[in-house]
This record gives structure tokens, sequence and C-alpha cells, in this order.
């Protein structure tokens, strides 16, 4: 048996605790006497989550037992920790199997000096804070979850269903963390490297109408003409104009906003229909197969059948 070990504080993100111990829980459902999940807090009492629910722990965490797996949530907490929180982290952190954070308890872990000399990420918004405070941390701003040896850090939220499911798949099988995934009906299972977001939520919206038009047709049409000379026509700007403006206002360049958007409205293609892969690549704007396999496989290491085959999502129970 295994013990998972969930931290709690207050105004914790209650996601990201319910979350993994949902999947956590599911697996001790379906294999008795894989899991036992224990919950704690800095002195045993009561805290209230961010979005006001009371979460209360099993015991406090001087009484908690040396866990396999050390699961530390996010949430508004994380920006001025109770110090003696941070304390029993960096004491307590070194000695466990597996040391878990789902979105910002990464910080917790980088305060507690968890991270340091390794690959790490946290939600999106504050890849960049973490990165300027722990310079001394390898923050990759895009992966949904990453793993570095015994520690894995995940992203915004939700993805600590993804890496739950990763350990569950690892040390049950994969068939149980399908199982565990049909119930909850979500997706077995999104690999750490798909990004953890889209494109919409990461460039940035334009300030000016005629470009943020340009960033709609883009969307609405990935399979046109989209070159920087056609999409500066729309906008009524010289193409060496649109070019700089469209950078200074989204973040982004233009050829690089349109790959997002192609490579996006691929993969929902190949999650949401049947449609073969040659008429999905002309569809997204690739023109051939293979112009969407290199593709694939540079943002998403997979070929878009491998794709496929891992995120078609599974039937509820």
């Amino acid at each position: 048996m295994r013990t998972l070990l969930v931290v709690l504080f207050d105004e914790v993100q209650s996601l990201d605790v319910t979350g993994p111990v949902e999947v956590f829980a599911g697996a001790e459902a379906c294999c008795p006497g894989t899991y036992r999940l224990v919950t704690a807090s800095l002195d045993g009492a009561p805290v209230r989550s961010s979005s006001g629910l009371t979460l209360v722990p099993d015991l406090a965490l001087a009484d908690a037992p040396v866990p396999d797996i050390l699961l530390v949530p996010g949430g508004r907490g994380t920006r001025s920790p109770d110090p003696r929180l941070v304390d029993w982290l960096r004491e307590h952190g070194r000695v466990v199997g597996r040391l878990v954070s789902v979105c910002t308890g990464a910080i917790l872990l980088a305060r507690a000096g968890l991270l340091d000399g390794r690959r790490a990420t946290t939600h999106w918004a504050y890849c960049d804070t973490l990165a300027r405070h722990h310079p001394e941390i390898d923050i990759d701003p895009d992966p949904i979850y990453v793993r570095d040896g015994h520690v894995s850090t995940s992203a915004g939220v939700t993805s600590g269903i993804d890496l739950a499911l990763a350990l569950v798949e690892e040390d049950l099988g994969r068939e149980t963390a399908l199982n565990i995934a049909r119930h909850l009906v979500v997706f077995l299972r999104r690999p750490g490297n798909q990004s953890q977001f889209s494109v919409q939520l990461a460039a940035q919206t334009a300030r000016r109408e005629p470009l943020r038009e340009v960033q709609q047709w883009i969307t609405e049409h990935p399979g046109d003409d989209l070159c920087v000379e056609s999409l500066a026509a729309r906008a009524r700007l010289s193409p060496r104009h649109f070019a700089r403006a469209f950078r200074a206002e989204t973040g982004t360049t233009p050829g690089r906003f349109v790959d997002r958007v192609r490579l996006e409205h691929a993969r929902r293609l190949l999650e949401d229909t049947a449609d073969g892969v040659e008429e999905i690549s002309r569809a997204s704007g690739y023109g051939t197969p293979e112009a969407m396999r290199r593709a694939f496989v540079k943002a998403l290491g997979a070929a878009p059948a491998e794709y496929r085959r891992r995120f078609r999502p599974a039937p509820a129970l």
C-alpha cells in the first residue's frame, strides 16, 4: 500500500486537492489496498479553500506518516504561505518517494528549495514570476506536467488529474487508469508535453480592431491562404507594418500564431471526428499528411495517428 499525503492550507484551490484525490480514490476502489489517502494541515484544523469550501484534514502535519507520495496543491494561499509550512516541506519533501505539486503548489516547493536544479512547470500565468524569483529552476511554461526524477510538477488546476492518472498508470497499469478516466469522463491520458493552453489563451488579444478581426479570421479559416501578405491585406496594412504591429500587440509573430491555430485545429479534428489524416491535413492548412506529421512530431512528440489513439475520448461507463 502506498500512502498519499495531501497538504492543506487556507486559500487552497479545492480542485487541486479533489481532482487528484478522486483519481487515487478511484484506484483504491478498483484495486483495494493500493493507496491510503491522508490529508493534513499545519495544526490539524479545517482550512477554507479559495472558493469558500471548508476542507477538514485527517490530522496535523506533525503527526502525519512519512508518505510514499506527497502532494502539494496550489491556490491563493501559496502567495504568502505560513513560514512553518515552507519549513515543514523543506524538511520532509526530501525524504518522500514521490514529490508532486499541482498548479502553484510549485511555488511552495520552490520556496522550500525542493526544485533547485530541476525542470518544472506551474500554471502558465505564474511561470514568469517563478522563473524570475527562482532562476535556479528550469521553468517550462508549456507542458501540462513535468516529471524530473521523483519530483513531478503540473500546470493549472485540472492538469493535476492528468498527472495523477499518469502515476496510477505507472503503479497499476493502463487498464486501471483507463477505467478511472472513463468513470471521471476525462481523457486518458494527455501526455505531459501536451500544451496547457489553447492558442487563444496563449496569445494576447490585439488592441486594434483590424488586428483582432485578423486573429478571428485565422482561427475560423485555418485552411485558407494565411501568408503575411494575405493577412496584411485583410487588415489594410502593409506586410511590414502588419507583421510588426501583430507581434507588438499579440506577443507572437503572425506565422507562429498561424502554426498554433493549425495545430490546434488538427488536434480537435483528430479528437472529435473520424475524418482521415489526409482530409484533416487539408482542412487544417497543412496541405499534405507529411507536413502535418512533421508539425505534430515537433510540437507534441507524437504523429497524428498516435495522437488520435491517445486522445479520442473514452466512452463513459
